[in-house]
């Protein structure tokens, strides 16, 4: 992402012998106002579809990654062109970024009136909420078997990763996304101080290079797994998701209804599985045969 992620700021540490001024670096902070530009009967159209505040970098990536797990496109073919919008009156004009849809393409933008299922904070996320990513979900991978993953090989994940988190490592404020295939090679990463704008990067990058369903991965997230990860996740047809931190109840269930494997806490050579426990390979002892 480089430095234009980073904010250098003056502080003052303070340690048991007083307090000394020096410098510490932040991780930045900003807008991102996702626009839809689209043509499907001849007449130009412009829609503001989403406000995000996000840490600058790969934004093209992060509004073609959001606009597909919110099902609002169907694709990369759905895409023509993304450009940031330059206007001469807004103080930062990279702040704005346009996807422009091929002509004909018809965006569901009843999907972005935000009262259905793709965000935790709606407040109706639950039943109804599981239930509409079947109808607009392209990759739903119940019976996918194929991947499995020794446990052995997760414990490793978190570390790889760390090393990989370059904002992180000069600010420890950035949430990450990894993806690794099933061999533990780190394939992709994405920072951002939102760890569902992460994810979205992630997504769209991989949608970029024509790579989904990401069916034959596992996806390492560096915080908590929350019902919204996991829902953008199902959407991009991932089977394995891992997480440092805990998942919510609801995470759990969406996992459980689409037969992904979820594993938490994920650190210190332990974790947990909640889901889909048969794709982890647990070493078998000589008391177990």
């Amino acid at each position: 992402m480089g430095a234009s992620s980073i904010k250098k700021v003056s502080i003052v540490r303070v340690k048991d012998d007083g307090g000394t001024t020096t410098s510490d670096s932040l991780a930045i902070e900003e807008p991102l106002e996702i626009r839809l530009q689209y043509n499907p009967g001849g007449e130009q159209k412009m829609h503001n579809v989403s406000v995000t505040m996000r840490t600058p970098g790969n934004d093209a990536e992060l509004a073609t990654g959001f606009l597909f797990t919110e099902g609002i496109i169907k694709g990369k073919a759905d895409l023509d062109e993304i450009n940031h919008h330059f206007i001469a009156c807004a103080e930062n004009k990279e702040n704005v970024i346009v996807v422009k849809l091929k002509d004909g393409t018809t965006p569901h933008l009843q999907n972005t009136e935000r009262n259905f299922y793709t965000t935790s904070s709606c407040g109706i996320c639950g039943k109804g909420s599981i239930s509409a990513i079947r109808t607009v979900s392209a990759f739903l991978q119940q019976d996918d078997d194929s991947v499995t993953v020794n446990s052995e090989l997760l414990y490793e994940l978190p570390g790889i990763l760390q090393k990989h988190q370059e904002v992180f490592a000069d600010t420890g404020g950035l949430h990450a996304s990894a993806l690794f295939n099933a061999d533990g090679k780190l394939l992709l990463v994405r920072e951002d101080v939102g760890r569902h704008n992460a994810l979205d990067k992630l997504i769209g990058a991989a949608l970029n290079k024509n790579w989904l369903p990401l069916n034959k991965s596992i996806l390492l997230l560096s915080g908590r797994a929350s019902f919204e990860l996991v829902q953008k996740a199902t959407m991009a047809g991932i089977n394995i998701i891992a997480s440092v931190g805990a998942p919510s109840s609801l995470a759990v269930e969406l996992a459980a209804e689409f037969n992904i494997t979820l594993a938490g806490f994920l650190r210190n050579q332990r974790f947990n599985i909640y889901t889909a426990a048969h794709r982890i390979l647990l070493p078998v002892h000589e008391d177990q045969n």
